[in-house]
């Protein structure tokens, strides 16, 4: 500073913003349906202050029936792929979800599916 032994303070502030995903609706309720007869919805997937691309995965849960037997009656399908996008205005496009369910066995279910980002969060 030219040789000026005056001292410069500067501050700096800032707010760090967390990506997350929100889903609408909130939550899934899936009609009852005769055995082996698939059911299905859609669901959007709001993702929010994602810096940069990032893709989601999803934990489908186990179901573990009366005899012992383990079944995977639920599946997933990103029809527009799921890649999370950061647009040129700085927000991150919706992301379209399918979401099916198809049993050959009597089945009830309450839980969860875990969507997570490639940090996984």
């Amino acid at each position: 500073l030219n040789d000026n032994p005056s001292h410069y303070k500067i501050t700096l502030s800032g707010t760090v913003k967390s990506p997350k995903i929100n889903f609408d609706p909130p939550f899934l309720m899936l009609m009852p349906v005769p055995l082996d007869v698939k059911t299905e919805t859609t669901i959007n997937i709001i993702p929010q202050d994602y810096l940069r691309q990032s893709q989601i995965q999803v934990e489908l849960p186990e179901l573990k029936l009366e005899d012992g037997d383990r079944i995977y009656p639920f599946s997933v399908q990103f029809p527009e792929g799921q890649n999370i996008v950061l647009s040129s205005d700085g927000t991150n496009k919706e992301l379209i979800c399918h979401i099916s369910f198809r049993s050959s066995r009597p089945v009830s279910f309450l839980g969860s599916m875990f969507f997570i980002d490639e940090e996984e969060n």
